[in-house]
């Protein structure tokens, strides 16, 4: 038997022809663990595991000569593009193929089993040469959970024949439907952030390769023809010209099979190169040319769906498309191997010596918050981004983010400094860019994500070189005892880790309240939003108190302050009604149909992966079945509520609200509400005062009717908005919060018995693309609010807080909101 012989293709290995219906990711793994048992080429590795337990794999090919010698590569590969200098004209190009990152276009997976036996079939003598100058890694599955929702209910309903109609059931995709992940997550807009746990694992992986191509596979609208690259604009400054050369010669190559099989397809529009955390910018911005290719189909086609032209895609077109442009990027890939290799070598080079743009450096204060000074070094170091801290105290100039303009500051030892004259500059730069410049205002994505608004850190860009200590300061003082068995414990309140304190205290039935006003004790001045822990009323905990609150505090590593007495020198005792007692809350998130899945899994996650916190999910056309009075908190995550618009549940809700739940509206739900009578107005759009109308206004060239629409776009952009610090909703802010806009929706002030907490005032844009009409109309309004009902609230965040989990300063906001507002 021959060496091809003894490696099944997919068809014989599932007992079926491939693309005639779709295979579970078990069976999947089983074809690759075959493969690589069989082909003496193929090393099959686990990288890590899904929320829900299932194995991420990614598989190895790579020529004999070179497979015996991978980690030797690998390594090689890693001190380029750390700089350290040194060329090896004989390493292979790394291109790593990735597949199924959203679970329902399920095709990648099933052309990854295709990809792998050509790259292994001895009989395939070109991929057997291209081999000879590339690394082919392949990982078949990114999202394994949204992959096995989506193929379990399709395999369910399918019908014997495959029905092509799309009003049929197997074309309908229940929600939340197969795209996202576990907690309903997008991870292809999670590279950078890597806030799920199939990212962090998976980039971790990744940038022990760092390939030179990368390219995502997906698919779009089932009537769309199959698009790869070069990308559409905007493509970011950084992007060198050598990628963007290396896109058109690989795209061209893409063309050239297409074009012999009368394939349709189009370039250049719609996917852009701008967000920084996509499967083709991320590895873009860290040395590789990164892509996206996408084929027409996804979740509502099925096995074989009707086309508006009367065609029928069927799942092995949409498997032969894939299959065709892996192979053609391979091919490209080792036919440029040795231009390929010395741009990898410029591309780190270049950017430890000469980075772009003019900020040269960057420090982010530690003043006040330690926490989220943190939290974001970890993300600095996920992505293999260097810092270090303040060498020494000493006067420095740059711009400061918060105000705007170029000021003197003070560069302290516990300050984190980044310098970027780094391998990862890059990335470097566009994380922390201020103002983001867009060649093109129609982009996929939002447009401003500056880090030091994204964690509500002061920070400073400077154009003079910067050389941080490696030594690293301690970002937590110990807690600071000074009674053995104090009267209180002190907390502060400022940031996630603080919540998880929290959360952890009232799961152990500890007793815990919060300071309403700041007050002063034993010298030391406190803010409101401080927490209280008194001995008082935690008898049940006794005699382990002490150890409980000081081992949670050194587990969270949280501060903590001694006190001897309740007796203040300032401010209120802590016997006063300002000291507000901090229920358990009791708590509910709706889900379901009309709720979007992306907000209701970010709360989700929020309260079961990051602090720790139980929360029922309750399907929201099961609402009127819940008891109402069982629970202390409702969210409504952005979406459409029949139990709005619903007379009888409408007066349910505020009965309860009355009685003093607390509803917390997000996004679009407060829009909704502002529909009904709740008391809270969308803020209407201005009449034209001008009384001399432009006749010829409503004149717009058809040809131009894109850049006309973007008037009123606003895909995501930053804005200042000014915090009442002296309401619950807001303590642990400053006077400013930044918020990520999304939509146009501003709501009217709110006077009687309710309190606005975040308003926007004029001038308040301050970084990503907005449409001239829109930013017109965002001026004078509220995004964040309590509208008191009874002995209840109705919360309004207009803005979501919690967007994609990276959003880190508003995680503080929306705990607000769940364990303090109406206590």
């Amino acid at each position: 038997m021959s060496f091809s012989q003894s490696i099944p293709t997919p068809s014989q290995f599932l007992g079926y022809q491939l693309g005639t219906q779709f295979t579970p990711h078990h069976r999947v793994i089983a074809y690759f663990m075959q493969v690589s048992a069989a082909a003496g080429n193929v090393k099959l590795e686990q990288y890590g595991n899904t929320y829900e337990g299932r194995p991420l794999y990614y598989a190895v090919v790579a020529s004999p000569a070179n497979f015996s010698r991978l980690d030797e590569i690998r390594k090689h590969h890693l001190d380029i593009a750390a700089a350290r200098g040194g060329k090896n004209p004989g390493d292979p190009v790394i291109v790593w193929l990735s597949y199924n990152v959203h679970g329902n276009e399920a095709v990648s997976t099933e052309a990854a089993m295709k990809t792998l036996y050509e790259l292994v079939n001895k009989a395939n003598t070109q991929t057997q040469q291209w081999l000879q100058n590339t690394i082919v890694i392949i990982d078949p599955c990114l999202n394994p959970d949204g992959r096995e929702r989506y193929v379990n209910f399709y395999n369910s309903v399918r019908s014997k024949k495959p029905d092509v109609q799309r009003y049929s059931r197997e074309h309908m995709e229940p929600w939340p439907n197969g795209r996202s992940n576990h907690y309903y997550f997008d991870l292809n807009r999670d590279w950078a952030w890597q806030t799920q746990i199939e990212s962090q694992q998976r980039v971790s992986r990744y940038n022990q390769w760092l390939p030179e191509v990368h390219v995502d596979f997906h698919e779009q609208d089932i009537d769309a023809p199959y698009y790869f690259a070069p990308a559409a604009e905007p493509l970011h400054d950084v992007i060198t010209p050598w990628q963007r050369e290396l896109q058109t010669m690989i795209g061209k190559n893409n063309a050239k099979y297409f074009d012999h099989e009368g394939w349709l397809y189009f370039t250049k529009e719609r996917f852009d190169l701008f967000y920084p955390s996509y499967g083709d910018t991320y590895p873009t911005y860290n040395g590789a040319v990164g892509m996206t290719y996408e084929q027409g189909g996804g979740g509502h086609s099925g096995v074989a769906v009707l086309k508006n032209d009367g065609d029928t895609l069927t799942l092995k077109d949409r498997i032969a498309h894939h299959h065709i442009t892996g192979l053609s990027t391979i091919e490209v890939a080792s036919l440029n191997a040795d231009k390929i290799r010395d741009e990898f070598v410029k591309y780190f080079e270049t950017a430890k010596r000469n980075p772009p743009g003019s900020y040269k450096g960057y420090v982010i204060k530690a003043t006040g918050n330690t926490e989220k000074l943190h939290a974001l070094a970890e993300l600095l170091r996920k992505n293999d981004i260097a810092f270090g801290y303040g060498a020494t105290t000493r006067q420095s100039s740059g711009f400061n983010y918060f105000t705007g303009k170029t000021e003197n500051f003070t560069i302290e030892k516990e300050d984190l400094v980044l310098s970027a004259y780094q391998p990862r500059s890059n990335m470097l730069t566009v994380l922390f860019e201020p103002t983001s410049r867009l060649t093109d205002s129609v982009t996929y994505d939002i447009t401003a994500w500056s880090l030091p608004y994204v964690y509500g850190l002061q920070a400073y860009a400077v154009k003079q070189t910067l050389t941080p200590a490696t030594d690293t300061p301690e970002l937590r003082n110990n807690s600071a005892l000074t009674a053995a068995k104090p009267y209180a414990y002190l907390s502060g309140w400022n940031s996630v880790t603080d919540v998880k304190f929290l959360s952890a205290l009232l799961q152990a039935d500890v007793k815990v309240r919060f300071s309403e006003v700041p007050f002063s004790v034993g010298g030391k001045d406190f803010p409101a939003g401080t927490l209280v822990i008194t001995r008082s009323g935690n008898g049940e905990v006794t005699p382990q108190f002490d150890k409980l609150v000081t081992g949670l505090a050194n587990k969270f590593k949280v501060s903590l302050d001694a006190v001897a007495t309740g007796f203040v020198d300032k401010g209120m005792d802590f016997g006063s009604d300002k000291i507000r007692f901090i229920r358990q809350p009791k708590i509910v998130v709706l889900a379901g149909k009309g709720v979007s899945s992306l907000g209701m899994g970010e709360i989700w996650h929020f309260f079961e992966q990051q602090i720790d916190y139980p929360v029922a999910v309750v399907d929201q056309k099961e609402l009127d079945e819940v008891d109402l009075k069982g629970i202390d908190v409702l969210i409504l995550p952005d979406g459409t509520y029949e139990c709005l618009s619903d007379k009888k549940m409408t007066t349910r809700l505020k009965d309860w609200v009355s009685g003093g739940g607390r509803l917390i509206a997000l996004e679009g739900t407060v829009a909704q509400l502002a529909e009904e009578d709740w008391g809270i107005r969308l803020k209407k759009k201005e009449a034209d005062k001008d009384d001399k109308k432009d006749t010829y206004s409503a004149l717009k060239t058809y040809a131009n009717r894109e850049r006309e629409s973007v008037k009123q776009f606003i895909p995501g952009a930053i804005y200042k908005v000014q915090m009442d610090k002296t309401h619950p909703l807001a303590f642990g802010y400053p006077d400013i919060y930044y918020t990520l806009r999304q939509d146009n929706k501003l709501y009217e002030f709110l006077e009687n018995d309710g309190w606005n907490v975040g308003v926007i005032k004029k001038d308040n844009y301050l970084s990503g693309f907005v449409g001239a009409d829109t930013r017109m109309r965002l001026q004078d309004g509220l995004l964040f609010g309590v509208k008191d009902l009874g002995s209840g609230a109705v919360v309004i965040l207009a803005d979501n807080p919690l967007f994609r989990s990276f959003w880190e300063n508003g995680k503080l906001l929306f705990s607000n909101a769940v364990f303090l507002v109406g206590q």
